[in-house]
């Protein structure tokens, strides 16, 4: 008797899997915007490319392969603040660099019109015209100071008609650079003294002057005066010159 021989076995047929219920999606609501499901990401094919994701607030695009780099956070690739040298913050050295520039040319002008115009020369004039004016006159005589150097610059010379006489007057300028100036008058001295010196003038005592004897006078602010009273005239040397220059001047008067 032959051995019992299992049974050959069929492979069943797969159930097919039963779906889930879906949950039914709720009617739209009017004035309601209809709920769209994501789709599914699909990944891209071989002759796809992905889609750039957009960039966040804080991050920045890589550039194209062979453009320039763009410095981040300034617009248009320009370097940051901290690098950027602002005017304000220019050193000492570049400061006294642009004063030496402006004050160069200025210092050129003044030599210029120093040395080849002669700007620090004072403006001198000739008192002949005033001296012949006033020996015509005849009024009274007429001295002009001799023997001053060519230091001694004539720098105004007028002869005028005033009330009660006539002013001959001629202006210096010494050689310390101060003002003297020579007045000889017809006018009678208690009225001469008091326009010429002032109310400030005041008698100060006599002094010596190539053998005649002057006085010494207080003047306007800080000069002083020498006068000499003569029968016909007034001769008075004023100026804010020093003493010995003023002493000076009166001698050359003849």
């Amino acid at each position: 008797m032959d051995p019992a021989q299992p049974a050959e076995r069929t492979p069943a047929e797969p159930t097919p899997a039963t779906p889930a219920p879906s949950e039914p999606t709720p009617p739209a609501v009017a004035g309601e915007p209809a709920l769209v499901e994501p789709a599914a990401a699909r990944p891209a094919g071989p002759d796809e490319h992905p889609a750039p994701s957009p960039a966040g607030p804080d991050e920045h695009p890589a550039p194209p392969p062979g453009g320039p780099v763009v410095s981040p956070g300034r617009p248009g690739g320009r370097p940051a603040a901290g690098k950027e040298k602002s005017r304000s913050e220019r050193s000492p050295k570049d400061m006294a660099i642009s004063l030496l520039v402006l004050l160069v040319p200025i210092v050129l002008l003044l030599a210029f019109y120093r040395g080849f115009l002669g700007g620090d020369q004072p403006s001198t004039v000739d008192p002949a015209p005033a001296l012949e004016q006033a020996r015509a006159a005849n009024a009274f005589p007429v001295s002009q100071p001799t023997g001053l150097g060519d230091d001694w610059k004539t720098v105004s010379a007028s002869y005028r008609s005033v009330e009660g006489g006539s002013t001959l007057r001629i202006g210096y300028l010494t050689p310390e650079g101060r003002g003297a100036q020579v007045v000889q008058s017809n006018v009678p001295p208690e009225r001469l003294l008091p326009v010429e010196l002032t109310a400030e003038g005041q008698p100060q005592g006599p002094t010596e002057l190539g053998g005649r004897s002057w006085q010494r006078y207080t003047a306007r602010g800080n000069e002083q005066a020498l006068v000499l009273l003569e029968p016909d005239r007034t001769v008075i040397v004023v100026g804010d010159a020093r003493e010995n220059e003023l002493r000076r001047l009166a001698d050359a008067v003849r």
